[in-house]
């Protein structure tokens, strides 16, 4: 369990800057310009490999703080559905789900912790899902408080990419769900 909480702390961390130091982010950026992006990719990468070797050493030797009904599990992979979707709209500038919720990655994250958290009862899970959802709250407000400071307007979009965004997000949700998620995770969410 320590790795996958070092693992959190690295790269929630990371992406945690914005929300506690902003101003300090602001100047480091200017300061170092593409360094500093390298600098914080490096670190994310090194968190999300933690993660998921800590989250392979806590799954095998499991504590089970309860256990979800199997409906849960149905209700969360169609929850990540949304969330797909939700992610694939931060891509294509200019969509409707960019324009109406402003960071819709994050937002996606959300929906995709909280999703694993109805259907995981396993201390691990917890301790994962329940890291990214604080997260994606706290992110989610610091950046929607930003967007109003600043006076940020996303724009509508076209139907086009409002159309990219919703096959991209469905065709990897699919992909993801019914092939990836059991190859990767070793759990078919439909299975």
């Amino acid at each position: 369990m320590t790795v996958l909480i070092i693992g959190l702390i690295v790269l929630l961390g990371t992406h945690s800057i914005r929300i506690v130091a902003d101003d300090w982010r602001t100047r480091q950026v200017a300061r170092l310009g593409l360094r500093y992006k390298n600098i914080s990719s490096v670190v994310a990468v090194v968190g999300f490999v933690l993660i998921v070797w800590g989250y392979g050493l806590a799954r095998s030797d499991p504590v089970v703080l309860w256990t979800p009904p199997m409906w849960t599990r149905h209700v969360a992979a169609l929850l990540t559905f949304p969330a797909f979707i939700l992610l694939a709209a931060a891509s294509p500038k200019g969509n409707f789900l960019k324009a109406a919720v402003g960071h819709p990655m994050v937002l996606g994250v959300k929906v995709w912790a909280f999703a694993h958290l109805l259907a995981n009862g396993m201390l691990a899970d917890v301790v994962l899902f329940g890291a990214f959802l604080v997260w994606s709250i706290a992110d989610f407000a610091a950046a929607r408080r930003r967007d109003r400071r600043e006076g940020t307007v996303h724009p509508r979009g076209t139907p086009a990419r409002n159309l990219v965004t919703l096959i991209a997000g469905t065709a990897v949700w699919v992909v993801f769900a019914f092939w990836l998620h059991a190859w990767l995770i070793g759990v078919a969410p439909f299975g």
